[in-house]
């Protein structure tokens, strides 16, 4: 077991150590950008693994609440001159309270149910900025978005102005997620929502408030989306109602799904996977969505608890190897 957790530590610092020098290993910018979309795609996928692959609730909703936290930043930047730094928690909350105005009529439904419910409330989302033209500017979307505001540390001024810096501050963002979303899944939440996933019945029987930790985990993980659609506004410097559809919702799907449901490193290897996949795929623009069939038919056959499941499966089986040996 010790040897595990080292190697399993060592392969998370050598990631980190990746991750850090990457922008300056000589990649075209192009490369740097599908990069960014890649941490912000893995903190979206993290947000929909809360609720799906630790509760157990399918949501297609979760494009509605990157898109509210873009769109509620952005106007916060531009109509009330508010800091990056205080508009981004506030989307955040706004997504969040989003989630529980909906999660608690809805998360008592089930299985398609639930599903049809929050892909229509995704949708509902979308057509409010894109008909709400005074607030929103219709399908025009909202240009000009402000990079965040600039950090005086000392004797430092940090700046967010280019590429490499947005890269930066969304990784310090995404590894801070990820320290607190380790402890969350590890804490006695995380227990209770991984005992809702396997045994509704049961859970209620022990006396777990079963909505009440449905709910946190819907409202937990929209907040995180919603604070991607602010670094995405922060990023992008202009927000649309087609960025954020249900095709979206899908793809953030397809990047938990792949990567391994209900684990931390398998949003983040879907989310990598799919991300650069979408950006190759783009010269077969009219076989993407029988590639992605093909793909998801494969996964769920032989893969059924994803690429991280997978790799966790090899990795026992070379270790009794070893021991045989």
């Amino acid at each position: 077991m010790s040897k595990y957790v080292s190697t399993k530590n060592i392969a998370v610092a050598l990631a980190v150590a990746f991750a850090l020098i990457f922008p300056h290993l000589g990649f075209k910018a192009y490369y740097l950008h599908i990069a960014v979309l890649s941490l912000l795609n893995i903190l979206l996928a993290l947000g929909l693994n809360l609720i799906a692959g630790y509760a157990g609730q399918l949501s297609l909703a979760q494009a509605g609440f990157f898109g509210i936290g873009a769109y509620v930043s952005a106007l916060l930047m531009l109509n009330f001159k508010l800091s990056f730094w205080l508009a981004a928690p506030i989307a955040a909350l706004c997504s969040a309270l989003a989630a529980i105005s909906i999660g608690v009529p809805t998360l008592r439904l089930k299985g398609p149910y639930f599903v049809i419910s929050t892909m229509g409330f995704g949708e509902i989302v979308r057509q409010i900025f894109l008909n709400w033209q005074t607030v929103t500017r219709g399908p025009n979307g909202l240009t000009g978005i402000p990079a965040p505001d600039p950090i005086s540390l000392g004797f430092v001024r940090l700046t967010f102005e280019s590429r490499v810096e947005n890269y930066y501050l969304i990784l310090v963002v995404l590894l801070l997620v990820l320290v607190l979303y380790y402890n969350l899944v590890h804490s006695r939440v995380g227990r209770a929502l991984r005992a809702i996933r396997n045994d509704y019945i049961a859970t209620q029987v022990m006396g777990i408030h079963v909505a009440f930790y449905r709910i946190l985990a819907f409202a937990g993980g929209a907040a995180l989306s919603g604070l991607t659609g602010a670094l995405y506004a922060g990023y992008i410097r202009f927000v649309s109602p087609d960025t954020f559809t249900t095709g979206e919702s899908i793809n953030i799907l397809i990047m938990m799904v792949i990567g391994g449901m209900g684990t931390i490193i398998g949003p983040i290897i879907g989310a990598v996977f799919i991300t650069y996949l979408l950006e190759t795929m783009r010269v077969f623009a009219e076989y993407r969505l029988v590639i992605y069939g093909l793909l998801m038919f494969l996964v769920i056959l032989y893969m059924p608890k994803g690429i991280a499941g997978m790799l966790e499966a090899l990795w026992h089986r070379l270790h009794s190897w070893k021991k045989e040996a």
